[in-house]
């Protein structure tokens, strides 16, 4: 009869454990997914594109705070959360971007991933080495003066290839073209820092790089009369950037 008991009572005493684990195990599995449901609630989201009128009301200082606070998410993995296929259809019969980015071709450099930037957002044009010509002088133009852009960006970033391959005086077809619209930039630069003026000299191909976003700043101001007015009347403003390959970040230049 006791040994009857004692089984009883080993049998309860598992029972009652087993129970017990079970509901540490349940206010666990609720507990994290309360806080993936925290997460979710907390993460930035856009239900709709940007609208004329929307447009019409923001200032070139409006436009370059949001792409910094957009690169500021992209760099803390925070990217706004975007419904793309209403986006798609809301965008197809207009559209209102707040900027416009040149920038290299480089498959490194996503820009509107960068800038957390979503569809019907942001022009961009795009060429190896972030030079302008005739065609991207006409893309700027058309953004701005017609579809009512606030800023006209020229994006650089390190490690280019094509800014190396002009360090390197590289011949090579039309590449040999190329990159002698990148040429002023090495040309014009006035070196501060240490070392020999080679592609193997990490600072002073960052400053080629600067400079070749300077350069191409100034060619837009010296070959669009109408994007220089603009910005003289302050409708738009002309700005440079360098993006870094190593953490994602975004530097304005002044």
């Amino acid at each position: 009869m006791n040994t009857r008991i004692i089984f009883n009572a080993i049998m309860l005493a598992s029972v009652l454990m087993l129970f017990s684990c079970n509901n540490e195990s349940n206010e666990k599995c609720c507990s994290e997914e309360n806080q993936k449901q925290t997460v979710i609630k907390e993460t930035t989201t856009k239900d709709d594109v940007i609208s004329q009128e929307e447009q019409k009301s923001l200032t070139p200082d409006d436009v370059i705070a949001s792409l910094k606070k957009g690169n500021e998410n992209y760099v803390n993995n925070q990217l706004t959360e975007r419904d793309h296929k209403d986006h798609i259809l809301k965008t197809s019969e207009g559209q209102y971007p707040q900027a416009i980015v040149l920038a290299c071709v480089d498959s490194r450099v996503p820009v509107e991933l960068l800038f957390d930037q979503g569809i019907g957002d942001i022009f961009v044009a795009r060429v190896a080495g972030n030079f302008v010509n005739e065609d991207i002088l006409g893309s700027m133009e058309y953004a701005c003066k017609v579809a009512g852009s606030k800023v006209v960006m020229v994006l650089g970033h390190e490690y280019c290839g094509a800014v190396k391959s002009a360090v390197k005086q590289v011949k090579m077809g039309n590449i040999t073209a190329m990159l002698s619209k990148i040429q002023p930039a090495i040309d014009n630069l006035e070196y501060k820092g240490e070392g020999e003026k080679n592609y193997k000299n990490k600072e002073y191909m960052h400053q080629v790089c600067e400079s070749n976003v300077q350069n191409n700043i100034n060619e837009i101001r010296l070959q669009s009369p109408i994007l220089k007015e603009m910005e003289e009347k302050g409708e738009i403003k002309i700005v440079g950037g360098i993006y870094d390959l190593d953490n994602g970040k975004v530097t304005f230049l002044n």
